[in-house]
Formats: C-alpha cells, sequence, structure tokens
C-alpha cells in the first residue's frame, strides 16, 4: 500500500507546488497522472506547466498519445500510474492510494472549502487505514506536521 501525502499550500500557487513535485516524480521515474475536476482548470495547468521553469514532458487525457505521457492532465482515472496528484478537491479513494506508490493531494489554505474538503478526505483515507502524511510550507519550507497509521 502506498503513501498518501496532503500538500497544505499556504505561499506557493498550487502550479508551483505542482512543478516542484512533478519534477521529483519523475526524478523516480514514476508515471503520474494529475487529477482535477474541471476540464477548463487542467487546461490552464497544461499551460502553466509549459511556462515553467525547466521542461516537464505532460498531456491532456483525451489525446493519441496518452499511454505515452510521463504526466497526464486527467479527471479521469489513473490505472496505469505510478502516482497520483489530486488537485482543486479531486476525489481520491482507499483503493486508489493502495494501488499506488504515491498519492498526493495538493489544496489551497488560504480556502476554507478546500481545507474541509481535505480534512474530508484525510479522515475517509486514515480511517480506511491508508497512511497519510500531512505537510506544510507555512514556515516558508516544507515540514511534515503529522501522520497517521505509518508505523513511525
Amino acid at each position: 500500500m502506498g503513501d498518501v501525502y496532503f500538500y497544505h499550500l499556504t505561499r506557493n500557487a498550487v502550479d508551483v507546488t505542482l512543478a516542484s513535485l512533478l519534477n521529483r516524480s519523475l526524478a523516480q521515474s514514476w508515471r503520474v497522472a494529475v487529477r482535477g475536476g474541471d476540464p477548463a482548470r487542467l487546461d490552464w495547468l497544461d499551460g502553466r506547466l509549459w511556462q515553467g521553469d525547466g521542461f516537464l514532458p505532460h498531456g491532456l487525457a483525451g489525446g493519441p498519445h496518452d499511454a505515452r505521457q510521463p504526466i497526464l492532465l486527467t479527471t479521469g482515472a489513473a490505472d496505469d500510474r505510478e502516482c497520483l496528484m489530486a488537485v482543486d478537491g479531486a476525489e481520491v479513494t482507499p483503493a486508489e492510494v493502495a494501488e499506488k506508490t504515491r498519492t498526493c493531494i495538493l489544496f489551497d489554505g488560504t480556502d476554507g472549502e478546500a481545507v474541509a474538503r481535505a480534512r474530508t478526505q484525510w479522515k475517509t483515507l486514515t480511517d480506511a487505514g491508508c497512511a497519510a502524511r500531512y505537510w506544510s510550507e507555512e514556515s516558508g519550507k516544507w515540514e511534515e506536521k503529522a501522520s497517521k497509521n505509518t508505523g513511525d
């Protein structure tokens, strides 16, 4: 069973943090799905990832070469990926966490609804036995603030 990491964004925007996490994932040779709930928002992320520092090879789901994309932005399943990153409140199930090497949930700490959704996801996933870690950038650097079911 893989771990789920919750990233509480308070200093950097989702596209900045996502790009950093995607670079780390690619360095691990993981194929990544970035799941969002809104196709227009995924279009925006697609543009931001192409404009950022460095090269992040990726594509939007529904293209002719989805299976070949190292990073796939999608509103759907992530069956053939080692890592799943959920943004903007996209749902993640305990079964998905179990089958992935890593699952990341990124949420905007300045948005009360996003924080409430993340808390619900934390409870749902940890109550199902998923190992979870909560990371905050509030101090200016990423620090692990809580963990559950990790064996630490």
